[in-house]
């Protein structure tokens, strides 16, 4: 039997190869330019090399809502997609709740304990952090190219997990803020 991540593998490169031969064909004949579709496929091909399923299924299914003319739920794709991801996301965490793996004593020992108390003053932070990264983004929107090529290669090299722009303005925001008290105003 095929895992899952191979059969995603095998339809993606079959879909890679469809998607260059229309193209090809379609901008050879004058009938259009190719735009974001190339940039999908470089993504679905990296996400191969690199083994990542997450980054080779997104890449893929923008892709065919492109080659299937769709483009009209882009925008709405955009808006919702990622807070039905970090919908997904919070009610993966919070499972063992629902099914009561945590009793009361576990979550009160979260106030009671070293490791509890850093753990929410880590939330804390995490949140405020959030926060600042969502004020940087609004002064600075251009620097969401770089987060997500940055998110691609953690996730592809460092097989990390996208949970968010957020997090990384929130990162990029503090590193920034550091670069500038050593190193003044950068450009």
């Amino acid at each position: 039997m095929f895992k899952t991540g191979t059969k995603i593998r095998h339809f993606c490169s079959k879909l890679v190869f469809f998607s260059i031969q229309l193209r090809m064909s379609l901008v050879g004949q004058g009938y259009m330019q190719m735009n974001g579709e190339l940039l999908l496929v470089v993504l679905i091909i990296v996400g191969l090399v690199g083994r990542s399923h997450i980054i080779t299924t997104a890449a893929c299914v923008l892709l065919i809502v492109k080659l299937i003319h769709l483009e009209r739920y882009l925008p709405s794709i955009e808006r919702r997609g990622l807070e039905l991801g970090l919908l997904f996301l919070t009610m993966g965490v919070l499972v063992p709740f629902a099914s009561n793996r945590i009793s009361f004593k576990e979550v009160l020992s979260v106030f009671t304990t070293w490791p509890g108390i850093i753990a929410l003053t880590g939330g804390a932070v995490a949140t405020y952090m959030n926060g600042k990264g969502l004020d940087l983004l609004k002064v600075d929107p251009q620097l969401i190219v770089g987060l997500v090529i940055g998110s691609i290669f953690g996730i592809v090299f460092l097989r990390g997990i996208p949970v968010g722009p957020l997090m990384a303005a929130g990162i990029t925001a503090l590193i920034l803020k550091i670069v500038t008290f050593f190193f003044g105003k950068i450009t």
